[in-house]
């Protein structure tokens, strides 16, 4: 459906005069008329004038099975005409409790309890809370003498986990993080794994070290598995992941697994962890949780965890957070259906055929002159834009180069979003090999329309 010219102005002059938009900076934001995205199809946005651009980053990681799916709408329909609403403190409703259970089904098998939230920052912040509180509430043992000194967390370089101040206090990532540093309760920083690919041993001898120094203090580590994201698809070397949980194991550290941006098929697997059978502590959920509709994510953790929450009321051992919309029956609804298009015959094999078919097109830019790396995990893509590959060379931050090759995109029906100068693709699973075509075509050319 197009809109009329004058009304699609009356919006561009509210936008500016109203709105605030996350991670934009105002100044250039207030210059340009925004895109204004009216419908979806499929994998396909759909803006007020009637464009269509292949949806190349899922709506920011979240869209599964693509836009306006039948099988997602009708359950929301579904639920519509039952209860939009209802909350979980002191109540119950169906679609939370079957979700649980799926969630479980489906989760490593050490996992048993599930605790609903918002998004993927209050799933981590859930987990720092629950992790710091079990080990106040735990009697010590031969292992942990003294768990009530566990109160500091540790964290990757690099590392991202959400916009919250608990979640900012594990992350990484200076041009985010570092305004709030008077805020934060901070963490001790294991070295990013990206850095140490071709060097696994090493990267586990000097993670170790860390461990040997400040484990009797630690209640947990925090981690992206296989790929670090918002710092730019930084993708660590196989057997680091097993290779930290064995550490966490020795050292009486408990582990947080970060799934929000990897789970729900993202690296080929429903989580990542899956990969190297790992088994976290806690799982953090949320982005692809209801195929991109609704809010909604969850924080999954162990039987013995939540042993140490079981008790009288008198002892005060209660965990006392929640959230107004937590397990919201509506995203319930799509969530559930969302994990029952993963249960469809073929679907993992086709994906697996899609990610193969991506990697191959991707090769044509692995000898760009302006292509410093190609970093792939399933339909996770970083692709890192630089001046001059032989010399190893990056361009200036003030040269926004990522943001110009983004925009040129748009001219060819592609919409993606850059980190800095690293260009990220993670389409829907849902994407055909023709639109990975498109997808894989439109950055080559943008890339040598910004760069010729």
């Amino acid at each position: 459906m197009t809109h009329t010219p004058e009304k699609i102005q009356q919006w561009v002059k509210w936008d500016h005069d109203f709105h605030w938009h996350p991670f934009t900076q105002t100044k250039i934001w207030e210059k340009q008329d925004p895109l204004i995205i009216t419908e979806g199809d499929g994998n396909f946005l759909i803006d007020a004038h009637g464009k269509r651009y292949l949806d190349g980053v899922s709506s920011l990681w979240t869209n599964v099975h693509g836009h306006n799916h039948a099988v997602l709408n009708q359950a929301l329909q579904n639920q519509l005409g039952k209860i939009a609403h209802t909350t979980l403190l002191g109540l119950a409703h169906p679609g939370s409790i079957e979700l649980a259970k799926d969630l479980i089904a489906i989760a490593p098998k050490n996992l048993g309890k599930v605790f609903f939230s918002d998004n993927g920052s209050t799933a981590v912040e859930v987990a720092l809370k629950m992790a710091f509180q079990y080990w106040q509430q735990t009697p010590a043992t031969a292992q942990v003498p003294h768990p009530k000194l566990k109160h500091k967390f540790m964290s990757l370089e690099h590392g991202y986990h959400g916009d919250t101040l608990g979640s900012v206090s594990v992350g990484g990532i200076g041009i985010f993080h570092e305004v709030y540093r008077p805020l934060l309760f901070g963490s001790i920083q294991l070295p990013s794994p990206h850095a140490y690919r071709d060097r696994l041993p090493l990267l586990l001898e000097k993670t170790e070290e860390i461990f040997k120094k400040f484990h009797t203090a630690v209640a947990a580590v925090v981690v992206e598995p296989k790929m670090q994201g918002a710092s730019g698809m930084r993708n660590a070397p196989d057997g680091y992941l097993k290779g930290l949980e064995k550490l966490c194991r020795q050292y009486g550290v408990l582990l947080i697994a970060d799934e929000v941006a990897t789970g729900f098929g993202r690296t080929g697997k429903m989580f990542a962890c899956e990969w190297e059978g790992v088994e976290p502590d806690f799982l953090c959920l949320a982005k692809g949780i209801t195929g991109g509709y609704l809010p909604l994510a969850a924080t999954l953790t162990t039987n013995q965890i939540y042993s140490a929450f079981y008790a009288d009321p008198s002892e005060f051992k209660t965990f006392f957070h929640g959230h107004t919309y937590t397990g919201n029956p509506l995203a319930c609804a799509v969530a559930l259906a969302n994990l029952g298009l993963f249960r469809q015959t073929g679907f993992w094999d086709s994906l697996t055929e899609k990610i193969a078919v991506l990697e191959e097109k991707l090769a044509v830019l692995k000898d760009h002159p302006h292509v410093g790396d190609i970093r792939q995990v399933g339909f996770m893509v970083g692709i890192e834009i630089v001046k001059d590959r032989a010399a190893k060379l990056s361009f200036s931050y003030e040269q926004m180069t990522g943001y110009k090759i983004c925009m040129k995109a748009r001219e060819h029906g592609v919409l993606i979003r850059p980190l800095g100068d690293v260009i990220v693709l993670m389409p829907p699973l849902s994407i055909t090999v023709e639109e990975i075509d498109l997808l894989v075509s439109a950055v080559v050319k943008s890339l040598s329309a910004v760069l010729a």
